[in-house]
């Protein structure tokens, strides 16, 4: 038993079982307070002292701070800047004391209230249309490869315009219309508002003015036709302003009395057709082929003007000008309608007696010639022979007008009566240039 003992103690004291000492004790603890101490040292070293990776994080979240701070910074810039920059550019630099420019307005109605605007235009229409006719002429052909006359009849070519009652006397009633409406016609026949035709003749005319009058006997009218037409009414042309509505009405291609409206687009407005310049009313109401002769009336229903188609078209077609169209001034004419009416011998004015051609027309222009009516021929007796006017004379200018156009001269001289004088500019060769000289002509 002792020797199973004996081995059990000395098993455990292989093990190392030992008991220690009090001092034993006293030095471990001692011991370990130095390590915990030791410890502690290095962990303040580590706290003071930072590893060079904790040093990179703080660096790190040092740049993210200043990022996230300049962000901010911006952002806040922007949103400032935007509204300074929307008020500039809308109302101007803030920073620059200026004054506002602002628009001038006007209160259009109050400074014309005597304006019309024409909109509806069936009252004046309906009033003035039984003053209106339509014309339609017959013209005899002449040439042509049969001639006039073809197997025994003869051959004609019709025509349409329109026409305004102007007057009635105790045997006719008088109608104006345009000349060329009614120039060479062998027969006319005018349509009244109530579709009854009768026959017409010619009166008289003005190839200058344009202007012809013709009559109808009264006796060839019926009763209830002179019960239903009327004598138009008269304006005055001269009180036109641009910008004045108008309303004209005539016989359009032939279909029948129409209506067109518009405004006056100009005044005075010089046209030439067959060498005759005329001032005429420009107007924007459409004026087509059969409307010559028609009235142009203002927002009263007063005849201001007389329709040309043939004014109004740039081709032998009778087409209009889109948005152009001219009427004759009425008040340029009412003495010449006058003395139509009345059967008066109508001057087409004076004459010269002279016959030739403009020289800035073929060769003049090559030589420098002087510009102006080249005189080639002169009649004799004629008031140009009693003044000593010489063939190879230049008229330049006649009563202080310049001569650019044959119609310049016949302008002047349509005015002029027989025994009245004019002032001619001459040009004359002298030597090897022009000279000048004034000619006082008697016509």
């Amino acid at each position: 038993m002792k020797d199973a003992e004996n081995k059990d103690e000395k098993k455990k004291i292989g093990k190392k079982y030992y008991i220690k000492t009090s001092d034993e004790v006293n030095e471990q603890e001692e011991k370990s307070k130095n390590d915990n101490i030791e410890i502690s040292d290095e962990e303040n070293k580590q706290e003071e002292n930072p590893s060079i990776e904790s040093k990179y994080d703080l660096k790190k979240s040092k740049k993210r701070k200043t990022l996230i701070i300049i962000i901010i910074s911006l952002i806040v810039v922007i949103c400032i800047s935007i509204p300074i920059t929307l008020y500039i550019i809308n109302n101007g630099n803030p920073f620059v004391n200026k004054s506002k420019i602002e628009l001038q307005y006007t209160e259009t109605n109050d400074n014309v209230p005597d304006g019309v605007y024409i909109t509806d235009v069936s009252e004046v229409v309906e009033n003035v249309m039984p003053a209106i006719v339509s014309i339609t002429s017959k013209t005899l052909i002449t040439n042509g490869w049969f001639g006039p006359n073809y197997f025994g009849q003869n051959q004609y070519t019709e025509g349409a315009g329109s026409g305004i009652i102007v007057g009635k006397s105790d045997t006719e009633l008088l109608i104006v219309t345009n000349n060329h409406v009614v120039e060479g016609a062998s027969e006319l026949t005018v349509q009244f508002i109530n579709d009854v035709s009768v026959d017409a003749i010619v009166k008289g005319t003005s190839e200058r003015k344009d202007i012809a009058v013709i009559s109808i006997k009264l006796t060839d009218i019926d009763t209830d036709t002179l019960n239903t037409i009327k004598i138009a009414t008269i304006g005055n042309s001269d009180e036109l302003k641009v910008g004045n509505g108008v309303i004209a009405i005539g016989n359009a291609l032939g279909y029948g009395q129409s209506v067109t409206t518009g405004v006056v687009s100009a005044l005075d407005r010089e046209v030439t057709i067959d060498d005759y310049t005329n001032k005429m009313i420009q107007i924007d109401a459409a004026i087509n082929g059969g409307n010559s002769g028609g009235a142009l009336l203002n927002s009263k229903g007063e005849v201001v003007g007389i329709n040309s188609a043939k004014y109004s078209s740039n081709s032998s077609s009778g087409a209009s000008i889109e948005g152009m169209g001219f009427a004759i001034p009425i008040s340029d004419v009412n003495e010449l309608i006058t003395q139509l009416i009345n059967g008066e011998e109508v001057s087409n004015g004076a004459t010269l007696g002279i016959e030739g051609y403009m020289t800035n027309q073929g060769y003049g222009i090559s030589y420098n010639v002087p510009t102006g009516f080249y005189i080639a021929g002169i009649t004799s007796g004629s008031a140009a022979d009693k003044a000593g006017l010489e063939i190879g004379n230049i008229i330049t200018e006649i009563d202080g007008e310049k001569v650019e156009s044959v119609s310049d001269i016949q302008n002047v001289l349509y005015d002029k009566k027989s025994g009245d004088e004019v002032t001619l500019k001459i040009s004359y060769v002298s030597g090897r240039e022009y000279a000048e000289k004034e000619v006082k002509v008697t016509l």
